[in-house]
């Protein structure tokens, strides 16, 4: 008969420092925003040096295809999303005070959430024609 391993002890439950279960999830979450982000910037770095020129009206008007705004909302939203979660692992690991870690990651969420808004609309904009 196999017993099942526990590695947090008694005192560790109660404390709650234990396995929160969440770093195998968290871990695949940074490899699958990467990859993602490795596809679309290759895409965006091909498909912006075969545009004829780089002045503002080429690229608005490259950004307005639909075909090339959906990739670059996507581009931008697993970039923020991976900034996210590489920025909270740094924080988490390297932050001892649980009230400024806390005020760390709330400001974290903030910030991404604010320039991330604000680089998809901009795409939006452009290619809704606003």
């Amino acid at each position: 008969m196999a017993t099942q391993f526990d590695s947090a002890s008694g005192l560790k439950k109660v404390r709650g420092l234990g396995s929160a279960r969440s770093g195998v999830h968290h871990w695949w979450l940074q490899r699958v925003t990467a990859a993602g982000n490795f596809v679309l910037l290759v895409w965006f770095l091909a498909s912006i040096l075969s545009l004829p020129g780089l002045d503002h009206g080429s690229v608005t008007a490259w950004v307005a295809q639909p075909l090339v705004a959906v990739p670059l909302a996507l581009l931008i939203l697993t970039t923020f999303w991976h900034a996210r979660l590489g920025v909270q692992v740094m924080i988490e690991d390297y932050v001892h005070t649980e009230g400024l870690k806390l005020l760390a990651l709330i400001a974290l969420n903030f910030f991404i959430l604010a320039t991330g808004a604000v680089a998809l609309f901009s795409v939006l904009a452009i290619a809704f024609g606003a």
